[in-house]
């Protein structure tokens, strides 16, 4: 995987320069900021195609970051960093629009790892172009837009992949252990909450806007979620 461009935001340059040397060394290429501010200077100006983002930064926080960066418009995927354990943290990361995070202190290679998965996520399969269809929601794999009616939808590569899953198997009914073996490869540590969380944003941006509209989006209490046109 090459010609990706990384941009590794963190307070400490010496862990910053380390993720940026790796990638390097993988054929990316990586520049690096320190603070919150020079992190949305810089990718204004480089356009990176994945962020690793530390929470804890000097002025802007990581999650006031990702704030501004989704604000502008773009959905760039951001892996978190952060040196607090607490699920709080982690659930406020991924539901601001977060891809992914780790915990500090980390293993450089499992980072790598996660990068590539999100990556891969955010290109998506490497097959014929296929629009899948539920109800008035069509997904393009070829293009990756989604949309509900006339409305083009903003998703984040993790939201896309979910989506596209649900879709792809719709109307079978997906556990959230086989959301997480799909989407992300390499365990999650049997935390669901992540699917939740991303079923949540999915809802509000197939749902929003549109008065009256019927959600599709089902949870099936007991066994998971079902992409499917309501009966009736």
């Amino acid at each position: 995987m090459e010609n990706v461009r990384l941009l590794v935001v963190d307070d400490d340059p010496p862990i910053a320069d380390l993720v940026a040397t790796v990638a390097r060394y993988e054929g990316w290429e990586a520049v690096t900021a320190y603070s919150g501010e020079e992190a949305l200077a810089r990718a204004a100006g480089f356009r990176p195609d994945i962020v690793v983002l530390d929470v804890m930064l000097p002025g802007l926080d990581g999650f006031a970051v990702l704030d501004r960066l989704r604000g502008s418009g773009t959905m760039v995927p951001v892996v978190f960093l952060t040196a607090r354990d607490g699920v709080a943290d982690r659930v406020e990361g991924l539901t601001r629009g977060g891809d992914d995070y780790l915990v500090k202190p980390f293993a450089v290679e499992e980072l790598m790892a996660r990068l590539r998965t999100v990556l891969r996520r955010s290109a998506g399969p490497a097959l014929r172009r296929s629009v899948l269809r539920v109800a008035d929601l069509t997904l393009d794999e070829d293009t990756h837009e989604v949309r509900r009616g006339a409305r083009l939808l903003s998703l984040t590569p993790t939201e896309y992949e979910v989506l596209r899953y649900l879709m792809s198997r719709s109307p079978a009914v997906l556990t959230k252990a086989q959301i997480l073996d799909h989407v992300w490869e390499y365990g999650f540590g049997g935390r669901s909450n992540v699917v939740e969380l991303v079923i949540s944003r999915l809802r509000r941006k197939l749902d929003e806007g549109d008065e009256g509209t019927a959600p599709l989006i089902h949870t099936v209490r007991g066994f998971g979620y079902v992409v499917r046109q309501a009966a009736g």
